[in-house]
């Protein structure tokens, strides 16, 4: 009887939100750059760092361009011993004129309800639409996993970019994508294999390891 080739191994892609910065819940930054970690930030990605040093194998680390998103993948490869690689797949929603932008006064803006309910249909004024968004993500990130067959890497990015490849490895709409929460540092885990994706984890926080595939 003819043996049946193994099965390649799926590779896990561990998502990372970048730590609190001095604007998290006050501005939309979007890619203004100059936005550092706070000290509550620098904590988080150090915790991250020693949470995800408990695993058997990481094998890449990369980030968005942005400092914040770099400087928690900076503590992260700290406690991994490893280098980070940029990736501009990863980099925030290009968010237009609304950049800089105080929570508040978005929220008052009439497009704003459109943000949450019908996103699909929706492009910041000067920037990129939230389709446009999930798609570099999704293509990012099977870049990646097809650069790193069978292994596990680390994607720091941002909390859109993460919901939006939440809700396209899960085959949710995008209009539904923002019932996805995205803490700061918290970790994300999809495995990707020749079947598609499987989601491990989403959003956790805690001091276990994060999931890996059985």
């Amino acid at each position: 009887m003819a043996r049946t080739a193994a099965r390649p191994r799926p590779t896990v892609v561990l998502l990372v939100r970048h730590g609190e910065t001095p604007t998290t819940g006050k501005l939309l930054p979007g890619r203004a750059p100059g936005l550092h970690l706070s000290e509550t930030g620098k904590a988080q990605a150090a915790a991250a760092g020693a949470r995800l040093a408990r695993l058997p194998k990481v094998d890449a680390i990369y980030a968005s361009p942005l400092e914040r998103t770099k400087e928690t993948a900076g503590a992260i490869a700290k406690a991994l011993g490893m280098k980070v690689q940029l990736d501009k797949g990863l980099l925030e929603a290009d968010i237009g004129d609304w950049t800089g932008m105080e929570l508040k006064v978005a929220m008052k803006e009439p497009e704003w309800k459109i943000v949450h309910s019908y996103p699909s249909g929706f492009r910041f004024p000067g920037g990129e639409s939230f389709v446009e968004m999930q798609a570099r993500t999704v293509a990012a990130l099977d870049r990646l996993r097809r650069a790193h067959p069978g292994q596990t890497i680390v994607a720091v990015s941002h909390a859109d970019t993460i919901k939006a490849a939440v809700a396209h490895a899960l085959g949710t709409h995008l209009d539904l994508f923002q019932r996805i929460v995205i803490s700061p540092c918290s970790v994300t885990a999809i495995s990707y294999g020749e079947g598609g994706p499987t989601v491990l984890s989403v959003n956790t926080t805690g001091d276990g390891p994060a999931p890996k595939p059985s």
